[in-house]
């Protein structure tokens, strides 16, 4: 049950984050940076009173679950505010078929194209996801080991099109369909579904007020403005006492986990991976290998054609990527499994890369 964290802000701005004392959890350089890249794009991180640049942050342990963060440049906020916007995406259905065993793809074809001829076809819905979802392995140990997933998602703005009619319709596959038919779950009624955009306004569209205990209000003027900073390249291999040779030598192939961290998140339909390092070496091998093109092979046939960004924090010995439409138009949207992109990043850790064996000493 880790405590709750606490900043102790000084009057140079800098700060440091603990707990209160007797509480579980952990509070270090490595628990901070986790938080820092946490749903991120680039370096400079806009705000509506500042411009906060990641790259310029400074991390030490000066305790026991004390870290200190100090060195943190500004610069001026954008003209703009962000907001966030959400429109009524219409209505939206799932269901999920368990396939046993043998000739699971040509069960999961014939699924699908029955289930498709009862419903009179594809095209009389807005959008559909139709997802093989592999769990299966030859010669299980036990039934559920020998399972996967066939998992059907309709969306159309009728909201009994993706209703009951097509959830009754992938029951009726159990008496004329693949053998061993059975579903995750009964069949259900259609939900509503939102979708999330992120924009920006002129400040002039908003005015701050504060409203004072004695309820008089008072505005609150607008700092100095600029443009909003260009995002960082990639940038070096340094690390934060300078540069750092990359390790060479004699290679193993090993979970990329093994060498880092990672925390991921959703952006609306945009997905964020950072990943850090305990250490200058190991960050100066991961800034050069792993690159926008490792990432994309690592990450599969879902982010072949998709824009992926590489931000580099080298104070923080981490690298940001940020994978474009990854989550269609959002959460509450995609039919993706894991919607918020949280498991991205520890998949991406259990993918077999070749590392320097004197990255592995320890």
């Amino acid at each position: 049950y880790p405590g709750f964290p606490i900043a102790e802000v000084a009057a140079d701005g800098s700060t440091v984050i603990t707990k209160h004392p007797d509480t579980g959890g952990l509070v270090s350089p490595g628990t901070v940076t986790a938080q820092l890249l946490y749903e991120i794009q680039g370096p400079a991180y806009l705000g509506p009173d500042v411009t906060t640049h990641f790259d310029t942050i400074a991390l030490d342990q000066e305790g026991e679950h004390r870290t200190r963060i100090s060195g943190v440049r500004g610069s001026a906020p954008p003209d703009t505010l962000k907001v966030a916007l959400n429109d009524n995406g219409g209505y939206r259905n799932s269901m999920t078929m368990v396939l046993t065993g043998l000739d699971i793809e040509e069960k999961a074809a014939f699924a699908e194209e029955m289930l498709f001829d009862i419903l009179g076809g594809k095209d009389r819905f807005d959008d559909v996801d139709v997802r093989l979802l592999r769990f299966d392995r030859s010669d299980a140990g036990a039934n559920e080991q020998a399972t996967a997933h066939l998992k059907v998602t309709v969306k159309a703005q009728d909201p009994k099109l993706v209703g009951r009619a097509f959830s009754n319709a992938t029951m009726e596959l159990a008496l004329a369909g693949y053998p061993g038919f059975h579903t995750t779950t009964p069949p259900s009624a259609e939900s509503a579904f939102g979708i999330y955009r992120p924009a920006a306004v002129p400040r002039s569209a908003v005015t701050q007020t504060v409203v004072l205990p004695d309820g008089t209000r008072q505005v609150v003027a607008d700092p100095p403005t600029g443009p909003a900073d260009v995002p960082a390249p990639a940038g070096t291999t340094a690390g934060p006492d300078g540069a750092v040779p990359e390790p060479t030598g004699p290679t193993r192939r090993v979970p990329l986990g093994t060498v880092c961290a990672a925390r991921s998140g959703d952006k609306g339909g945009n997905a964020n991976i950072g990943l850090w390092t305990r250490d200058d070496a190991g960050y100066a091998w991961m800034a050069a290998n792993l690159d926008v093109g490792t990432l994309r092979g690592l990450l599969g046939p879902e982010a072949a054609d998709l824009r992926i960004e590489r931000f580099a924090l080298p104070n923080l010995r981490a690298l940001n990527f940020v994978v474009h439409g990854l989550l269609g138009e959002g959460v509450a949207s995609t039919a993706r499994p894991d919607p918020q992109a949280k498991g991205l990043g520890e998949y991406v850790r259990s993918r077999l890369v070749d590392v320097p064996e004197q990255l592995l000493q320890d």
